[in-house]
């Protein structure tokens, strides 16, 4: 099998349609793997922490972030209260994240992003 592109997120979100549509428009084939439909583990998310710091991931803008207890969103202190917040919230980490066939990731979408991140991993 052949390694290729993964967007990963939730299928409703706007940055995540916005982000498919740039990369169909530049003829990039992406597999997507939806948390809600298709799970988060602590694997992935332990290589994504690993790559990108939990700090990167964490969406503390966010609308799930807002609606947590203070006490919860206190209780991030590290990598591994970030991660347990994640796996129990999946809609608290920041979208898209993309892997590159190398397993590079790219979190968040902008154009300008994107477009350089395409043009060095492919």
């Amino acid at each position: 099998m052949t390694a290729q592109w993964v967007m990963y997120g939730i299928k409703n979100c706007d940055t995540i349609k916005k982000a498919r549509r740039f990369l169909e428009a530049a003829d990039i084939d992406v597999e997507f793997h939806d948390y809600r439909a298709s799970g988060l583990n602590d694997a992935l998310l332990t290589q994504f922490i690993d790559q990108l710091g939990y700090q990167t991931l964490l969406n503390t803008r966010g609308t799930t972030w807002r609606k947590l207890p203070e006490a919860e969103r206190e209780a991030v202190v590290d990598s591994s209260s970030a991660s347990a917040l994640m796996l129990a919230h999946p809609a608290i980490i920041k979208r898209p994240v993309l892997r590159a066939p190398d397993g590079t990731l790219l979190v968040g979408f902008s154009e300008a992003a994107y477009q350089a991140f395409i043009q060095e991993k492919s």
